[in-house]
């Protein structure tokens, strides 16, 4: 049997302290399965005093994650630190330039700097491995990247953000308000202090640049992504969602048209009948459109402890094997400039929520501007429910407001925004409209 593969690791919070237990767990199948032990021999991290549940001293313990990185002593550098600046940043440059293979679960770091790290590690000839910086335990760079290989890929899309879905899944099941499905989500360690990055897409957005590059080519290219957070979602959305036949999730797509890439993250109305429509609470789910493999979902848990460690391993196991294939699937300079389509120029249908002012010629001031438009209804509603206005958030506070709720047939963003944007400034419209992509099958 080979010499032991000797792990540095940086980074000590779950996921690594996972990783470890993990090694540890499947230490014999490791070896089985990769003709050579897998060790961890050092580790750095903020803390040193720390409980971890660990026997620290078994490791060789370094203060600066650089210094490890380019320890002789260490095979593979494993970085689970986080942040695409920083430490995490210098570390990873570090260990690539001394010719070491480097497993990480940073998103941030990849979307922001993935293209050259990935020449780095091409120039040093060794693995850039990254399964944990998306969906967690599910296998997607992997798959993207290996096994539909074969496939012309012309969408790629998904629940990327588990703290989002159980807030919209917990919203939909009981009735409850966005603020304190947030806060319940905090209280069960689902949501951080801060939960800007989650509920306002930015950390789904950061994958679906990943996913992209792989999918299609390209480089990686997060500023090219129109992203929209879950914040203005309501319960009413919610439950006209439900009666119409949709569920709102917030989604990462990516998809390829003439036009371009188009790279977009929002609240999404979806058709119950999908796969993703029954994706619930803190899983993930990832969804790919290709030629030969027409329809795949994978479905899984997104984040957590052992669920990350297990794609950490996975890509340790490969460097193992001695697999290092190019990180996003081609060499760099084989990656395409990202022809990033315009949000403007999205077309699909759209879920518009609207409260209008109880006055003649509104009704039909609205359907002239969607008719200036060439937008086609697909229907109307507006009805009561147990007392109550059903179509705004809370119509009581708006005296003489009448809620009208709008499913479109396909048009373009421009031109539904046109549209609302119109009908606001004709003095029609007394709240800020609600709208919502929907995502056909």
């Amino acid at each position: 049997m080979a010499d032991p593969l000797k792990i540095g690791i940086a980074g000590l919070g779950t996921v690594g302290a996972s990783t470890i237990r993990l090694l540890d767990r499947r230490a014999n199948a490791l070896a089985a399965s990769c003709g050579r032990a897998v060790t961890v021999t050092a580790v750095s991290a903020r803390s040193r005093t720390r409980d971890r549940g660990l026997p620290m001293e078994r490791f060789r313990w370094f203060d600066d994650p650089v210094e490890l990185a380019r320890d002789p002593g260490i095979d593979v550098f494993v970085e689970l630190m986080g942040g695409e600046e920083g430490a995490a940043h210098e570390a990873v440059k570090a260990a690539l330039d001394a010719g070491k293979p480097v497993v990480t679960a940073n998103k941030a770091l990849l979307a922001r700097h993935g293209v050259d790290l990935a020449r780095r590690a091409e120039k040093a000839g060794v693995a850039l491995n990254f399964e944990a910086a998306v969906a967690g335990g599910v296998p997607i760079i992997k798959t993207l990247r290996e096994a539909l290989i074969g496939n012309n890929i012309d969408r790629v899309y998904g629940i990327l953000n588990g703290t989002c879905n159980y807030i919209l899944t917990k919203m939909e099941a009981e009735g409850l308000s966005f603020d304190a499905c947030l806060k319940e989500a905090q209280r069960l360690g689902y949501a951080e202090a801060d939960p800007t990055f989650d509920i306002g897409g930015f950390d789904t957005a950061h994958k679906l640049a990943l996913l992209t590059s792989l999918a299609f080519g390209t480089q990686v290219n997060a500023d090219a992504i129109h992203v929209e957070g879950i914040e203005r979602i309501t319960t009413e959305d919610l439950l006209a969602a439900d009666e119409l036949g949709y569920r709102v999730k917030l989604l990462g797509v990516a998809t390829r048209s003439e036009a371009g890439v188009e790279q977009r993250v929002h609240p999404t109305m979806v058709p119950k009948s999908t796969p993703i429509a029954q994706v619930n609470g803190v899983t993930n789910a990832v969804a790919v459109d290709a030629d030969a493999v027409p329809e795949l979902t994978l479905v899984g848990p997104g984040a957590g402890g052992e669920a990350t460690a297990s794609a950490v391993i996975g890509d340790i196991a490969d460097i193992a094997r001695g697999q290092a294939g190019a990180p996003f699937g081609r060499k760099t300079s084989d990656l395409e400039p990202l022809p990033a389509a315009a949000m403007q120029a999205h077309k699909g249908g759209y879920y518009v929520r609207l409260s209008v002012a109880d006055r003649p010629g509104a009704a039909a001031g609205i359907a002239t501007r969607m008719a200036e438009r060439g937008i086609s209804l697909e229907s109307i509603v507006q009805k009561h429910r147990g007392g109550k206005v059903y179509g705004g958030d809370d119509p009581s506070k708006v005296a003489g407001a009448v809620p009208v709720i709008l499913i479109t047939y396909a048009t373009t963003e421009a031109d539904i925004r046109g549209a609302v944007d119109a009908m606001v400034a004709d003095g029609y419209i007394v709240e800020t409209p609600q709208l919502i992509r929907i995502e056909r099958e």
